[in-house]
């Protein structure tokens, strides 16, 4: 691992938000020199948890390690069998069961979401990450920089402010005024721990790697391994959840109302509801329009899903806020922001340069994962997923 470099005081960086985007930019700025503060509303790193396994890309998110001086750490961190995908209909007819190596799957290994997180936090200098931060408001002020006002009652003035805070970003509008819209998919985010030991049957029905169980714009949908995570996903209004009349924190009352939803699916599936850990998590799908973009400003920007939430039913999301945050760094490392001379005028062509390839790659990005989700959630699931996956027309 390389040790970040000693940090130039010549721009002051604020980094909205700890995901992963935020700390790779983040680090690959002070392997360069650069110093920055991120600020997280999180009271801690283990406050929540962040998710099951992801896949990640040789051209995006392993790129974005290589260049962090982070890959050989995150090499020991994977699990290749991660890379193993089932794809099954709500019979549990398994259509495809595919190991890694099969159909051109080498090449993304699956790491669990905290491990990655964890690695990049451990690479910060000490001090890099204050928490307990929640931005309140943002405001440009004159000369270009800009001012955080946060929940504790401080505030900060900034040069450079990369908002990296996720849907619902506080920083985003700064410079649009989009706001998300629902996709139409609703899911109950469920977890079985140590599966292997406690549900050696879910572990076998989903397999190591991720799993597609579709049928009838319904699906069971996510990761196995040790831990298996999973969205019990509907096509639904986007009040169902609250217009349900479930108590979603009850888990047993929602255990029975999604067993209600899937009653016509195998037992086989419907026991990875049945036996799921204590708290069922409901959730929202949202996603920015197609092509959202903004006009350049002085001393802002956007990554990550603060600049393209996108639904996630083409695995582009984590990969792309890693390469936002990459080439947003090395932009501002190019045009001299580490010299102790930075101008105004240096970040804004960094900024400028970064988000005239950002723009279209993520346009392209929030295509394919519209196109996804039409392909997961149809009247004849997963028969579209089917001919995507092999290139061939299956019967009707």
């Amino acid at each position: 691992m390389h040790s970040p470099a000693t940090p130039s005081t010549a721009i002051a960086i604020a980094i909205v938000g700890a995901g992963l985007g935020g700390l790779v930019a983040a680090r690959i700025l002070q392997v360069h020199g650069i110093a920055c503060t991120v600020y997280e509303a999180d009271a801690a790193a283990d406050s929540r948890t962040q998710g099951g396994s992801l896949d990640l890309h040789e051209e995006s998110g392993q790129h974005a390690l290589r260049t962090a001086g982070l890959f050989e750490q995150f090499q020991q961190l994977t699990h290749p069998q991660g890379e193993t995908m089932r794809v099954l209909d709500k019979t549990g007819t398994v259509f495809i069961d595919q190991a890694p190596g099969e159909g051109g799957g080498a090449g993304r290994p699956e790491i669990d979401r905290t491990a990655l997180r964890d690695l990049l936090l451990s690479s910060l200098a000490p001090g890099t990450v204050v928490w307990n931060h929640k931005v309140t408001a943002a405001r440009a002020l004159e000369d270009g920089r800009h001012e955080l006002a946060f929940a504790n009652g401080t505030a900060t003035t900034v040069d450079l402010l990369i908002g990296a805070d996720g849907t619902w970003s506080r920083i985003r509008p700064l410079l649009s005024g989009a706001v998300p819209q629902y996709c139409g998919i609703s899911y109950l985010e469920l977890r079985l721990s140590d599966a292997p030991t406690r549900h050696p049957d879910a572990a076998a029905v989903v397999g190591p790697g991720i799993l597609f169980a579709l049928s009838d714009n319904k699906a069971l949908m996510g990761h196995g391994g040790q831990n298996i995570h999973l969205g019990a996903s509907l096509r639904v209004p986007q009040d169902w959840i609250t217009a349900s009349g479930v108590d979603w924190s009850d888990t047993d009352a929602a255990r029975n109302a999604l067993l209600k939803e899937f009653g016509d699916w195998s037992a086989e599936l419907t026991d990875l509801i049945r036996h799921c850990d204590q708290g069922i998590v409901p959730r929202l799908i949202f996603a920015l329009p197609i092509g959202h973009r903004w006009e350049p400003s002085p001393g802002v920007t956007l990554l990550g899903d603060a600049a393209h939430v996108m639904s996630p039913y083409a695995g582009e999301g984590a990969n792309l806020a890693m390469l936002d945050a990459t080439e947003l760094a090395l932009a501002l490392v190019e045009h001299g922001i580490n010299t102790g001379q930075a101008q105004t005028n240096q970040a804004q062509t960094a900024l400028a340069q970064y988000e005239a390839a950002m723009f279209p790659r993520a346009r392209a990005a929030a295509e394919a994962s519209a196109a996804g989700l039409d392909l997961c959630f149809a009247d004849d699931s997963p028969r579209a997923l089917l001919d995507f996956f092999t290139g061939m027309p299956t019967s009707p």
